[in-house]
């Protein structure tokens, strides 16, 4: 079996309504999620001129490769209705794969881990919450160090719901 570390973002359509359904797809069709952090607002980043983002770290046990994880991913999104218009816009869903075991992948279509992970705190931050102490692959630094280096200015907050 696999780990993986996924981060699921929205800010379309009920937001938290659709990081919930994100949860439940990837538990129908990726494996068994072994935690999820709390949900995280935070404020746009890249094209700030958009709503505020819904975001989720979770923790799959899966049998799948990291490659057959993307594409289940991929097919969840589809079925959510994202539509890829503009990079780093609005969307519907986004599910990202932070870190998948201890791996280092370097493929077309797949980086692992996440290569603007550590630049983040809307990834950090709810990550760090289940994962405090996993060591990054490439930077050989706890998630909670990470997180307590990166240099993201933007707002990042627990929502109570």
């Amino acid at each position: 079996m696999n780990i993986a570390y996924l981060l699921t973002g929205s800010n379309l359509l009920n937001p938290e309504m659709q990081v919930n359904t994100a949860l439940q797809l990837i538990r129908s069709y990726c494996g068994k999620i072994l935690l999820s952090s709390a949900l995280y607002g935070s404020e746009p980043w890249g094209i700030t001129d958009q709503p505020p983002f819904v975001n989720q770290a979770i923790c799959v046990e899966t049998h799948f490769s990291a490659k057959e994880l993307l594409q289940k991913i991929l097919a969840i999104e589809k079925e959510m209705g994202r539509e890829r218009v503009i990079k780093m816009g609005p969307r519907i869903i986004d599910i990202d794969i932070l870190l998948f075991n201890h791996a280092v992948i370097h493929e077309p279509g797949l980086s692992v881990p996440h290569p603007l992970l550590t630049q983040r705190r809307f990834a950090l931050l709810p990550l760090a919450e289940i994962a405090s102490e996993y060591v990054h692959p490439e930077q050989a630094k706890k998630i909670s160090t990470l997180l307590g280096s990166c240099k993201d200015p933007l707002n990042v907050y627990k929502i109570n719901s």
